[in-house]
């Protein structure tokens, strides 16, 4: 019998083919119809067709952010990313009108510095950072009538009709009930979801992905409940009873990590209760009665008594605000804009935008150039290519170039047969409804933004423009490339230390205050049991989202091409040293709480964790463990 032999493929290619996968987020696409094409329409109509242009750019963009989520979430993803690009539509306007090339060409290398180390913060100011390069470029280049204030204006009401659909416009299986925490509500089921899950992979191979995956859960969840309040008031009973809900999946969580570590199976009833709990919160009921697991050890007594504490607060809805995370200040943001990784981050994004800029403006004014008018789409195409957090670099590359070519050949054909302007603006329409869909994949979001970007064009008043627009963004690709290999001061691979740094220091502050726990008797530590639970949950939160972070940072660097991938290597078995410790000290505090010290085997494991972190976190410049009795 012959064998079937499957090819293996580079990381850097591996990546560029891949896709995400899930259900078709069918509210997102409705509004994406509902967003941009609408607005152009509307414009058209009322004579003010370049406003509308520039309101039609701004929906897309918002309709890139309009990701799953809560309403609440989506005023901070949606809007905040939104002013960022109103701002440089204004700057770039005003620079563009008074300033020679020279100028403008410094002044957008400034703001691709200042945007690119405000992208290593977080998703959100990443995203800021984006609208405001892409504002910049848009605002200096695009010809249009209307000064530049008009034109911020009419961006900020382009992203904010997304958002107004967003808030307004009810979900799927959300008129049941409070459509308004429909994503809070579904994000908090999955932690009990994945709890459960968690539970039934004890003792399998699939146990850590499992944990993986709930920490994933939990994170979600904390971002859907952390955002602002749509009615502080009026909402605040309902709010209270979803943040408590989320409270008690911590101990939950904690106990199945516990377990997990254990390595020892158990009943498979024991995760029917986490799973009745996720349907009382999708359905906003009581639980009913919770099977009880087993309480032949430490782990499982503390998963029967977190899920007995559930059941209370779900039946009597009591609980508080406190999501146990620790709020980012703005001295952290500070500290990661001028940190390696903003360093690095901001004079990659720098180089690329300055000198996009100034190729594209030495193109428009030669002569065998012709009239084309276009010259910001390059720095705005080396915008996306030049982001680390969109993608490993060679993928971004090859994904932005087949989706640009696909976009525009497609875009050739349908313009030639569609009536203007009332064709063009329904492939607008169409195309808004796509992005949705198509942010699973880089190409595919490339290839349906190149075909609204082409039709907004035309509706403008320009001729087609497909050919342009593969040439400037193969010339983009191009900038990119080399720029991404060029050394740069101090070491390569500085967003992935960072980020590594974060998760050590994490992991190390939750370690500390469980070793603090187990001595408290002695030492005379003051505060009762609760409040230490009530801090251990906020530290092992934030070990394991910044855990989570590092790893996807890794991650990405793993499949850059071999050049850039060396710069990093090791990181991934950082990576996994830090979970083993976090694990092991989340198995220890629950240990800790049933029986009042330390077990043999936990202090064992967690010296050996320590051991190795000490000896192999020095290839990426991590500090030494902190000195304790447990690390020999």
């Amino acid at each position: 019998m012959s064998r079937r032999i499957t090819p293996h493929l580079p990381p850097w290619l591996a990546h560029a083919l891949s896709a995400q996968r899930g259900p078709v987020p069918w509210s997102a696409v409705t509004r994406g119809a509902l967003s941009a094409g609408p607005l152009l329409l509307l414009a058209v109509q009322t004579g003010l067709t370049s406003l509308g242009v520039v309101a039609a750019i701004a929906a897309m963009l918002a309709g890139i952010n309009d990701r799953p989520g809560s309403r609440r979430v989506s005023v901070r993803r949606i809007g905040v990313p939104a002013l960022g690009g109103a701002l440089g539509l204004v700057a770039g306007t005003y620079t563009g009108q008074e300033a020679g090339a020279v100028v403008l060409t410094v002044v957008l290398t400034v703001v691709g510095l200042v945007a690119g180390g405000m992208s290593a913060v977080g998703p959100v100011a990443s995203a800021v950072g984006t609208q405001l390069l892409v504002g910049s470029a848009v605002g200096a280049g695009m010809p249009l009538p209307e000064p530049g204030w008009e034109r911020a204006l009419a961006y900020l009401a382009g992203a904010g009709w997304l958002l107004v659909l967003r808030l307004v416009l009810p979900t799927p299986g959300s008129l049941t009930g409070d459509f308004r925490f429909d994503g809070e509500r579904a994000a908090v089921a999955r932690v009990y979801e994945a709890v459960a899950e968690l539970l039934d992979a004890v003792g399998g191979p699939d146990a850590i992905p499992r944990r993986a995956a709930l920490t994933a859960a939990l994170d979600h969840a904390q971002d859907a409940l952390a955002g602002p309040r749509l009615r502080r008031y009026a909402s605040s009973s309902a709010e209270r009873r979803l943040h408590a809900q989320y409270a008690a999946a911590l101990p939950l969580a904690e106990a199945a990590t516990a377990l997990a570590w254990a390595e020892e199976a158990i009943a498979e009833r024991a995760s029917q209760g986490p799973r009745r709990l996720a349907s009382a919160v999708r359905g906003n009921t009581h639980t009913g009665p919770l099977p009880a697991p087993s309480r032949s050890a430490p782990a499982l007594r503390a998963l029967d008594d977190a899920l007995l504490h559930a059941a209370e607060v779900f039946d009597q809805g009591r609980g508080g605000d406190d999501l146990h995370t620790r709020p980012r200040s703005a001295g952290d943001r500070l500290r990661a804009v001028l940190g390696s990784a903003g360093r690095e981050y901001g004079l990659r994004v720098a180089l690329c935008f300055g000198a996009s800029s100034a190729v594209a403006q030495a193109l428009h004014q030669s002569q065998w150039y012709g009239q084309h008018e276009h010259w910001y789409w390059l720095p705005a195409t080396a915008v996306f290519l030049v982001k680390p957090d969109l993608g490993p670099l060679a993928s971004r590359v090859l994904n932005r170039a087949a989706g640009t070519v696909l976009g525009a050949l497609l875009f050739a054909g349908l313009a030639a047969v569609l009536p203007q302007p009332e064709g063009l603006i329904a492939l607008v329409a169409l195309s808004g409804a796509l992005i949705p869909v198509a942010t699973r994949h880089f190409a595919a979001q490339t290839a349906v933004a190149t075909v609204l970007v082409l039709a907004l064009v035309m509706v403008g008043g320009e001729p087609q423009a497909s050919a342009g627009r593969i040439g400037e963004t193969l010339l983009a690709c191009a900038i990119v490339l080399i720029v991404g290999h060029l050394p740069m001061p101090g070491q390569r691979g500085g967003g992935v230390r960072a980020r590594l740094t974060a998760a050590s220091d994490a992991a190390y502050a939750y370690l500390t205050h469980v070793l603090d726990e187990a001595d408290a008797p002695r030492i005379g530590t003051s505060g009762t049991p609760s409040d230490h639970r009530a801090t251990r949950w906020t530290l092992r939160r934030e070990a394991y989202r910044t855990l989570a972070e590092a790893r996807s940072a890794g991650s990405l660097a793993a499949h850059e091409l071999p050049a850039l991938a060396r710069h990093t290597e090791g990181a991934d078995e950082v990576a996994d040293l830090l979970e083993r410790l976090v694990d092991t000290t989340t198995a220890c505090a629950v240990h800790l709480d049933d029986t009042g010290r330390i077990g043999p085997r936990h202090k064992e494991r967690l010296a050996a964790a320590l051991t190795d972190l000490s000896r192999r976190g020095e290839r990426v410049g991590l500090r030494p463990p902190p000195r304790t009795p447990l690390a020999g």
